[in-house]
């Protein structure tokens, strides 16, 4: 008698699902999920490395592309024209952010990822052809601007997983994110300047010869289309209900009621009522850790275009004297062992300290590791090589484990409704700040090159200096009362 109940209540459960609402499909579909959406987290994993790959994939090879413009009219000077190219794909995520996240909340999260892996496909590829310093800012702006897929696909996976495996989706997006961060500066480090590298394969009179960066554009949109094709497979998580499906619906929250009892009624409609009131400005714990990842964002930013930059200067400017293929090879082994560390071992340090005791660990022993950069520069052969690895692992592993954690109290701050706009804003705030990190970054490199003699923080360890400082603040924004989240067991 008792499994007959069960039964009967299951398929009443069954009819809160409308065939004709996307949204209630993929609800439907993790109801009766079971065991680990390994291909949910593969295509996830695809749509966000294709976003990522292209905005840092330059940095290994801009001080050399600067250089070829012939705009910079000293050696200390390059760092700062590299900060506006490198500015200039954030910039245009600042103006549309909130735009794509609000035609996600209305017209769906699919059509936003669609036209994101498409722009990466068109306008890195015209970045890649670039034939002077206007055309390089005005392909990155674009790019930037057409791309606004980060917000609605972290909306996206904390929508298509089931709660339990919500930390682990949106993990994946974080490492996506980060690894292709650490990938598109190896692709561009190992391909650019094809013709100089591999002159047995590529000719100087190719394409490739006459377009020094172009491969590894071309690379990262082949890629890209691969991923837009796979796209139009993607289900759609957004509820689409009209007036008879409410209705429905309605009815169907009747019959639970009835079994489930009036409380969970009363504790239902009161939160349902509350929802369209709630405005996402006036929300703090979503506003507070947007602020706090804005923050780690800028740091972020400026520490990547910086490392390329000191690592490829000379030796007599306090670089490394490395080439793009020497700064590829560091950022490819930060890429695999950052890969290894969140599939592995980021679920269950997640679980065990929570997403903002992650975010302040990892911001505290970032400190002492920066500062640690100026005497590894004093290093050189193997004993370098091995510190610099380690360094930059360190560094990365840090920073992917400190965004997850911001991403992950973003998306529960928030209701699914809100999720895109939320996420956009987010992308709007962040993008401002990222805009600002290479911009800034680099008139800070271009100055403390300049002040080599300096008797406090010479050269570049004013650089670290700075980073440092910056990293200081976002962690003292992650106490109370600035930091703040929506539910206590979150802390």
């Amino acid at each position: 008698m008792a499994a007959e109940n069960e039964e009967q209540r299951e398929s009443l459960l069954k009819k809160v699902y409308n065939e004709n609402c996307p949204g209630c499909k993929v609800e439907e579909e993790k109801a009766l999920q079971r065991g680990l959406p390994v291909r949910k987290l593969v295509a996830i994993w695809g749509i966000v490395l294709s976003a990522a790959l292209p905005i840092s994939s330059l940095f290994p090879f801009l001080y050399f592309m600067i250089r070829d413009f012939h705009i910079a009219k000293r050696d200390e000077d390059i760092g700062f024209y590299a900060g506006y190219v490198g500015s200039s794909y954030m910039l245009g995520r600042v103006l549309t952010s909130v735009f794509w996240g609000i035609v996600a909340d209305r017209y769906g999260r699919k059509p936003v990822i669609i036209i994101g892996t498409i722009s990466v496909v068109v306008c890195n590829t015209l970045f890649g052809l670039s034939v002077n310093f206007w055309m390089a800012i005005i392909t990155r702006f674009l790019l930037g601007s057409l791309n606004g897929l980060l917000g609605p696909i972290k909306a996206y996976a904390s929508e298509v997983f089931r709660e339990e495996h919500q930390a682990l989706g949106m993990s994946t997006v974080s490492t996506a994110w980060g690894i292709g961060l650490i990938i598109g500066p190896a692709l561009g480090g190992f391909f650019a300047q094809p013709a100089e590298k591999y002159p047995t394969i590529f000719s100087a009179d190719s394409v490739f010869g006459r377009f020094p960066y172009f491969l590894p554009c071309l690379c990262i949109s082949l890629f890209a289309l691969g991923i837009t094709i796979a796209c139009f497979w993607l289900p759609e998580t957004l509820h689409n209900h009209n007036e008879n499906d409410r209705l429905h619906d309605d009815s169907f929250e009747a019959l639970e009621t009835a079994s489930c009892g009036s409380d969970s009624n009363e504790i239902k409609q009161k939160t349902e009522e509350q929802i369209p009131k709630q405005s996402l400005m006036k929300n703090w714990p979503l506003m507070s850790s947007i602020i706090v990842y804005c923050f780690f964002s800028l740091h972020d930013m400026a520490y990547t275009e910086i490392f390329s930059l000191w690592a490829e200067s000379p030796r007599k400017l306090g670089g490394l004297s490395y080439s793009t293929e020497d700064v590829g090879e560091v950022l490819a082994i930060s890429g695999f062992g950052l890969f290894v560390f969140q599939i592995t071992l980021y679920p269950y340090v997640e679980k065990m300290l929570g997403p903002v005791r992650i975010a302040r660990i990892g911001g505290v022993l970032t400190i002492p590791l920066l500062s640690s950069y100026p005497f590894i520069a004093l290093l050189s052969g193997f004993s370098l090589s091995v510190l610099l690895n380690i360094a930059s692992l360190l560094k990365n592993v840090m920073s992917i484990t400190i965004v997850t954690g911001l991403f992950i109290l973003q998306n529960r701050a928030v209701d699914q409704h809100q999720r895109g706009a939320a996420n956009g804003i987010a992308m709007t705030a962040m993008s401002l700040f990222k805009a600002v990190g290479p911009a800034a970054g680099g008139a800070v490199f271009s100055w403390a090159q300049k002040r080599l003699d300096a008797s406090i923080l010479p050269g570049i360890s004013m650089v670290f200096f700075i980073l440092n400082l910056v990293e200081l603040i976002a962690v003292l924004m992650t106490f109370k009362p600035f930091l703040t989240v929506r539910d206590d067991r979150q802390g």
